[in-house]
């Protein structure tokens, strides 16, 4: 994944970039030290994404992550301040992280991991419209390219607003299809046990009761359990009585 620093202190870009180091597939592409030398880097080594200061002379990291917002490809921002007032701004500006200086390693790397995750902007931008094709694969444009993942090793789905998670063998992807259209795709192989989760059959190994999340599912190789709602309860039990 590369990376551009852009800071108007070289220290604290020298800082980020020892840090980033320790880091594995992470590059630093570029460096720079003002707004309009950020865009031209962003542009000349086509960035995954860009840690970004607020305070700069000329124009500011906030304007800065305006202009990247309007490329064809966005950059995933992690702004790194030592201003906590422009949180709100990052915010609303659907920053990947808010880092405030000295910069702590941990926080760095959530922030780095979070940026791994294509937004919105730029699912849109790729035109990625997931699917599960007759060779029994969810494919998916992440940021390192196409991404498929076997039917056989998806363990559940989750919805969130717009988009799904695909939780795998493997990990995680994120698809833009929603879960009525994957149970038409996929069939009687999943179930779908939530308005937000559709679920493998085959992993389902127990039904656990929760006196403050009600009826929860658990899956073979998941951790979590997955909530199951009272209209889909009678369908679960069935299958585990089976």
């Amino acid at each position: 994944m590369k990376l551009v620093i852009v800071d108007d202190e070289p220290l604290a870009r020298e800082r980020l970039r020892r840090m980033i180091a320790d880091f594995p597939g992470y590059t630093v592409a570029g460096e720079a030290g003002d707004g309009d030398a950020a865009l031209a880097c962003v542009r000349d080594t086509a960035a995954d994404a860009v840690l970004l200061d607020v305070h700069m002379p000329g124009m500011d990291g906030l304007q800065v992550a305006r202009a990247l917002a309007e490329l064809d490809l966005p950059p995933a921002v992690i702004f790194v301040t030592a201003h906590s007032e422009h949180a709100l701004s990052a915010h609303n500006s659907q920053a990947a992280g808010y880092l405030l200086k000295p910069v702590r390693r941990d926080d760095l790397a959530a922030a780095l991991a979070r940026a791994r995750r294509p937004s919105r902007a730029q699912l849109a931008a790729l035109g990625a419209r997931d699917s599960a094709d007759v060779q029994g694969w969810i494919s998916a444009r992440t940021r390192d390219g196409v991404e498929r993942v076997a039917v056989a090793d998806i363990l559940y789905f989750w919805a969130d607003q717009k988009y799904t998670s695909v939780y795998h063998m493997q990990g995680e992807l994120l698809i833009d299809q929603s879960l009525l259209t994957l149970h038409e795709q996929l069939g009687d192989a999943f179930m779908r046990v939530h308005r937000k989760a559709l679920v493998a059959r085959r992993h389902i190994t127990g039904l656990k009761f929760d006196s403050a999340d009600g009826p929860l599912l658990t899956l073979r190789h998941v951790r979590e359990r997955v909530p199951v709602s009272r209209r889909r309860l009678a369908e679960v039990r069935a299958l585990l009585e089976a």
